[in-house]
C-alpha cells in the first residue's frame, strides 16, 4: 500500500465503486466525490453516499446543477427517453462531463494534499464517449499539472478492461457480491442488477454472464482436476 492520499470520483456505480475498492486496497487515505448534476434518479447519490459510509471513506458532493443547462440529454431530463443510435453517440452523452468533474475533483484534491485522482472510465467499453479515452485522460493530466504548479497522477484502473474483466477485478478484490448488489448503474434507478432493459444495464449483464461463465468453467476444471 502507498502512503499518500487519493481522490476518487465517485458515482457508486459498478465501475467508480471498483476502483474505491481499488483505491482502498492501494493507498493509505482515500476520499470520494460525488456530482450532483441533476442526473435523473437522486438516488444514485444517496446510493453513493451509503457506499461510502459502508467503507469509511469521506465523501465531497458538489452542484453541478449548471451541467444540466450546458448540456440538455437524456441523463438529465426527465422527459428524454435514453436511445442509441447505430454510428452516433448516446444521447446519455454529456459533453465535458469527465473534463469538468476531473477538474473539480483535482481542485478539492490540492486542498486537501492529494495528488492521486482514481475514474472509472474506460475505452474498452466506453460506447464512444469522447471524454473516456485514455489519450483524453493523458492530456487532461498533463493540463492540470500546469494549470495548478501540482503533480497529479490520473489513475485510471479500468481503462483497458472489458466489462466481464472489471467484474473479475471486483472477485480479486473480495467486492464482487457487493458491488453487484449495492451499485447503481442502471439509467431507470434500480440498484443492483437493474431493470436489464436500458444501455447500462445490457451492457453490465453481459459483461457478468460472460464472467460467471468463465469462473464456473474453471472451478468446473479445477475439481474435475481434485477428483
Amino acid at each position: 500500500m502507498i502512503k499518500d492520499k487519493a481522490v476518487v470520483v465517485f458515482s457508486g456505480g459498478q465501475d467508480s465503486t471498483t476502483c474505491l475498492f481499488w483505491a482502498k486496497k492501494n493507498y493509505s487515505e482515500v476520499e470520494t466525490i460525488t456530482f450532483d448534476y441533476g442526473q435523473r434518479h437522486k438516488l444514485e447519490i444517496e446510493c453513493a453516499a451509503s457506499i461510502a459510509a459502508d467503507l469509511g471513506v469521506k465523501q465531497t458532493v458538489l452542484d453541478m446543477s449548471l451541467l444540466s443547462q450546458l448540456a440538455p440529454n437524456a441523463l438529465t431530463r426527465h422527459d428524454v427517453d435514453i436511445t442509441h443510435e447505430e454510428g452516433q453517440l448516446p444521447n446519455t452523452t454529456v459533453d465535458g462531463r469527465n473534463l469538468l468533474f476531473l477538474s473539480f475533483a483535482a481542485i478539492v484534491a490540492k486542498q486537501i494534499g492529494a495528488r492521486h485522482l482514481i475514474t472509472g472510465v474506460c475505452e474498452t467499453d466506453f460506447s464512444g464517449y469522447p471524454d473516456c479515452r485514455d489519450v483524453f485522460i493523458k492530456s487532461l493530466n498533463v493540463t492540470l499539472n500546469l494549470s495548478m504548479d501540482y503533480n497529479f497522477v490520473v489513475h485510471t484502473p479500468l481503462m483497458w478492461l472489458n466489462k466481464a474483466e472489471t467484474w473479475q477485478m471486483s472477485d480479486e478484490l473480495g467486492a464482487f457480491d457487493y458491488i453487484r448488489n449495492r451499485t447503481l448503474t442502471c439509467y431507470n434507478g434500480i440498484i443492483g442488477d437493474g431493470c436489464g432493459e436500458c444501455p447500462a444495464c445490457k451492457l453490465r449483464k453481459a459483461g457478468l454472464d460472460q464472467y460467471l461463465a468463465v469462473r464456473n468453467d474453471s472451478a468446473s476444471l479445477k475439481g474435475g482436476a481434485e477428483g
